[in-house]
């Protein structure tokens, strides 16, 4: 009988043996799944790493590196990415790299979340302390906004077994660490020097997920990046402040120019296109509304210049209310969520500049004589063809009309128009002409005496 056992035993290890070096390979021949992620937290940024767990979890990847360096970002999409990060069955590594990069606010928690937290040399992590993007805010709010926040990474450094008082800290004191103080503390699990001593290390590690534990085995491991998809490159260009601001400047001026000239059609159609590109940038912008609406009355006003004789105080004004309105129109602590000066002031004097061509272009059009219509025959010069006496009729311009001399004319004689009402034209002797004439016959007459 003992016998039979011992048999049975050694029959099920050498049938459990190829299965499991077969188990072995498969899992050492699965790639890992590598992202960058450079910049602001935002909804396309929230996608791109969404898609990236997805894609990871559905390959059976060893695992999902995030290269991390954030300033921070908005909660929502944060949060968003946390949520997918603890429903996620395959292991996923947040590498806060490369050197000089670093996990603020909104990085730190996305941090703190991962199932392997590790650092790169002369990187740094914290100062999560939640910001109102549109401004200050109550100190009552304030306070339910920090609890908050601070309840949640709570939670979260739990969970992953992280170093909670620090985390906490990070929400209510803003404190930060460098990536030694952040080991020494507990708050990651490894340093590395970049991703292949990172794979090396992580190499027989063993972590928790949703589908329960899983061993690494990343030594020597191909890594497959995950790019960043043309939607999400152009969605994360244009929630850049400066750019949205560009494309709201270019709505406006593609608008005026059809509606100014209807029918041209292009304008108006590349004018439509920027402004729907800005206003989906504001909608991940603290946007002022005060400053967006004198930004209109900026448009408003240097469009009534060209109307109406101001002698450029409508454009003064239009100048200085596009100032103050950029000035307003996103309002942050985070110096990464405001409009660069620098975009302000260029933007504002290449408007400015633009209309005051306008203007310039306009006035002097008012200026000039009217050379057609009635009022455009008045000043000009014609030859009589039949005797006015004191109707009769003269060449102008090449045309005949019937006009009237009270001094009479005959024909030949030059006379000038000063009045015209209907087909009829009022005319004098020019005197000028004849003044002229009469000059050049007493000079003929002299050079004749001589000879």
């Amino acid at each position: 009988m003992n016998r039979l056992v011992v048999w049975y035993t050694l029959i099920g290890i050498a049938l459990a043996w190829p299965a499991a070096t077969d188990s072995r390979s498969e899992s050492t021949a699965r790639p890992v799944l590598a992202i960058q992620i450079e910049g602001v937290i935002a909804p396309s940024t929230a996608d791109y790493i969404i898609r990236a767990i997805k894609q990871a979890d559905r390959e059976m990847a060893q695992a999902l590196v995030i290269e991390l360096d954030t300033p921070g970002g908005l909660d929502l999409s944060m949060r968003s990415i946390i949520k997918e990060m603890l429903a996620a069955e395959r292991p996923i590594v947040v590498y806060v790299s490369p050197s000089g990069a670093r996990a603020a606010s909104a990085g730190a928690f996305i941090t703190l979340a991962a199932h392997v937290a590790a650092m790169a040399p002369g990187t740094n992590i914290g100062a999560a302390h939640p910001v109102n993007m549109g401004g200050q805010m109550d100190k009552e709010m304030s306070k339910k906004v920090t609890n908050d926040a601070a309840a949640y990474i709570r939670t979260i450094a739990e969970q992953r077994g992280r170093n909670v008082q620090w985390a906490e800290d990070a929400v209510r004191k803003s404190v930060s660490a460098t990536e030694k103080e952040a080991l020494k503390l507990k708050i990651i699990d490894l340093l590395a020097d970049k991703l292949d001593d990172l794979l090396v290390a992580l190499d027989g590690r063993e972590v928790t997920t949703a589908s329960g534990k899983v061993i690494l085995h990343t030594k020597g491991v191909e890594v497959s990046r995950l790019e960043m998809g043309l939607r999400d490159k152009i969605l994360k260009v244009i929630s850049d402040p400066n750019i949205a601001y560009m494309l709201l400047m270019l709505g406006l001026a593609g608008l005026y120019f059809e509606l100014s000239t209807p029918g041209a059609i292009l304008p108006g159609v590349l004018g439509g296109i920027c402004l729907i590109l800005a206003f989906y940038a504001f909608q991940t912008l603290p946007i002022n509304y005060a400053g967006l609406l004198l930004i209109l009355l900026a448009i408003i006003l240097f469009i009534a210049e060209i109307k109406v004789t101001s002698y450029g105080m409508l454009a003064v004004g239009g100048i200085i209310a596009m100032i103050l309105g950029s000035v307003m129109l996103i309002r942050s602590p985070e110096p990464f969520m405001r409009i660069s000066l620098s975009a302000i002031l260029f933007t504002t004097a290449a408007t400015a500049a633009f209309f005051g061509f306008i203007v310039t272009m306009a006035l002097r059009a008012q200026r000039q004589k009217t050379t057609t219509g009635a009022e455009g025959l008045i000043g000009q010069i014609g030859t009589v063809r039949t005797p006015l006496k004191p109707e009769g009729s003269v060449l102008v311009g090449g045309e005949l009309w019937s006009a009237q001399c009270e001094e009479g004319a005959e024909p030949g004689d030059t006379v000038k128009i000063w009045a015209v009402k209907g087909l009829m034209l009022f005319v004098r002797k020019d005197h000028e002409a004849v003044a002229v004439e009469a000059d050049a016959l007493s000079t003929q007459q002299r050079r004749g005496g001589q000879a």
